[in-house]
């Protein structure tokens, strides 16, 4: 049996300038439908751009997003944060330092008490993000 997480982010009209950022930060497949592509959809002119879903597809994760509809409004916080396992210690500091460009660096990428590589940040569309890479015991 495999189960998978998958976060899925909500944005206030930015959600393509937030998945585009990602899609060239963690180096992912981006998979993007907006409302006006939607079959049979029926939105006003200034809605039809607005991200309907969006998927991001990168080693063996996936992260998607959407706007929301008008009226349901995002309320950013601290609930909710993106945690990114990654393997190779280069390639979890360089997407630490990508996604982080423009941010707010909480703790930046280093040692951390468990024996890991770590990170957080709060990137500059409001989503808080972890970065962590076990290192082997020797």
């Amino acid at each position: 049996m495999s189960i998978t997480v998958s976060p899925y982010l909500n944005f206030n009209g930015n959600c393509n300038l937030a998945v585009n950022f990602y899609k060239e930060a963690l180096q992912a497949e981006l998979k993007v439908m907006t409302f006006g592509e939607m079959p049979g959809s029926e939105f006003p002119d200034d809605l039809k751009t607005r991200i309907m879903h969006a998927s991001l597809e990168f080693g063996q994760a996936v992260i998607m997003a959407s706007d929301t509809m008008p009226g349901q409004d995002v309320t950013f916080g601290n609930s909710n944060s993106v945690m990114l396992s990654v393997s190779d210690v280069i390639e979890a500091e360089r997407i630490f330092n990508a996604l982080s460009v423009g941010g707010n660096v909480v703790m930046p990428f280093g040692d951390a008490v468990w024996g890991a590589k770590y990170g957080m940040f709060t990137y500059k569309f409001d989503v808080n993000w972890m970065v962590n890479c076990e290192q082997s015991q020797s």
